[in-house]
């Protein structure tokens, strides 16, 4: 079975750019995934991240993606595409998420699916929590990261809220 980690990464203190970081833990308080399945806050984690994505063979990265288009334009990009968008450099995280995708290539163990997928945040700037426009586009990345987890087979279950006893 293959090894799959959906990665957010973000600043939480700099409003709009923490996205990836409340998306995988909106999915963590909803849902409980298999076992081969990690959902992982890498905060602001840069080569660190290594550690944890070793292994790995199809990985989902949630960011605040600056596409120089308006606020709120949805991005995302796959295997190839990942690569281009790596060369414009354009989320502070991605140099760090760059080198760790390289080295695992260098060390033969590549992650053989990325997809990166994100929004142009709307404010980045110091502050915590997302502002109300991004927040908006919580529950549609979400379903994204999900849809894309059903494509590769995996159905994560909805925690229980209510436990109901009975006499």
């Amino acid at each position: 079975m293959d090894k799959i980690t959906v990665l957010g990464i973000g600043n939480i203190i700099l409003k709009d750019e923490g996205f990836g970081v409340y998306i995988v833990e909106k999915l963590q308080q909803e849902y409980n995934f298999p076992e081969h399945v990690e959902v992982l806050d890498g905060g602001t984690l840069g080569m660190e991240l290594m550690n944890y994505i070793i292994g790995t063979d199809k990985l989902i990265v949630v960011d605040a993606i600056n596409g120089a288009s308006a606020p709120g334009t949805f991005f995302r990009f796959v295997n190839a595409e990942v690569k281009a968008y790596f060369q414009e450099k354009i989320s502070m995280h991605e140099l760090g998420i760059q080198d760790v995708l390289a080295a695992l290539e260098v060390i033969d163990k590549p992650v053989r699916d990325v997809i990166v997928m994100g929004a142009q945040p709307f404010i980045v700037d110091a502050g915590v929590g997302l502002t109300k426009d991004m927040e908006k586009l919580v529950e549609k990345t979400k379903n994204l990261v999900l849809e894309q987890l059903k494509v590769w087979q995996v159905e994560p279950k909805l925690k229980n809220e209510l436990t109901v006893n009975t006499l």
